[in-house]
């Protein structure tokens, strides 16, 4: 008798993974949870237009798989994606389910925000985020390394000096460069180049926000640069960057 294969085959085990994310209000929440900011059940369920008990389900199925986290303050349970991992895997599949008729979608006018910057698991995401990292590594603040891998280059000091860090946060940056993933290339999935990503990245995208150069849209990932923030970024990038 023939044996058949999918009977005998192990389910991948990303399957179950995948079946939780296709879920449309839990895609929302995770999509939500992209821009890297903590949200509390009450927020998620507003988001989504859901009540309070079937996000309180859909949040349970979340932590159970291990794609989010929750963090309890006082009466208060605020919820986040669970680490770098899962915001790059969102980042991917939204690149594969973007790929048709990309130019078109992105010339719409509620796309055109999120394509221009948008936060990405707490770092710069679209042109800006792919200006930023040409201009580092064009300017030998960051320089290539075995892997893939981006390190500090020679310039480093003097232009995070530039950029209004202070000497203990140029210090901090500067012992964080030992550490794993301190930066690397992330494929952007509306730009189809890559942006920074890794704790520098981090570290650089809380420093616009906490300067004023950078402020976030009410409703989604979005972000503009501020009228402070765009000669800072002309001065910093270069000839990269772009309005």
């Amino acid at each position: 008798m023939a044996i058949n294969p999918a009977r005998t085959t192990p389910e991948p085990r990303f399957a179950r993974i995948a079946s939780i994310i296709a879920e449309p209000s839990r895609a929302r929440m995770l999509a939500l949870l992209l821009g890297g900011e903590a949200r509390s059940a009450g927020e998620l369920a507003r988001a989504v237009s859901i009540t309070p008990q079937t996000a309180s389900t859909h949040l349970t199925q979340l932590l159970d798989a291990g794609l989010v986290s929750l963090r309890t303050q006082g009466r208060h349970r605020y919820f986040t994606l669970a680490d770098a991992d899962v915001a790059r895997m969102l980042e991917t599949l939204a690149s594969v389910a973007e790929r048709d008729d990309v130019q078109t979608r992105w010339d719409k006018p509620a796309y055109k925000p999120l394509k221009y910057a948008r936060s990405c698991y707490c770092h710069l995401a679209g042109d800006l985020g792919v200006q930023q990292h040409d201009a580092l590594i064009t300017q030998q603040v960051l320089v290539k390394s075995e892997g893939g891998a981006l390190a500090l280059g020679t310039k480093a000091g003097e232009w995070l000096r530039g950029a209004r860090f202070s000497s203990e946060a140029v210090a901090s940056i500067q012992q964080a460069a030992a550490k794993p993933r301190f930066a690397y290339g992330c494929m952007d999935w509306s730009a189809r180049r890559d942006h920074l990503a890794g704790v520098f990245a981090t570290k650089l995208l809380a420093h616009y926000l906490d300067c004023g150069w950078l402020r976030k849209a009410e409703t989604h990932r979005a972000l503009a640069p501020t009228p402070r923030g765009v000669p800072e970024f002309s001065r910093l990038f270069g000839a990269a960057f772009r309005q």
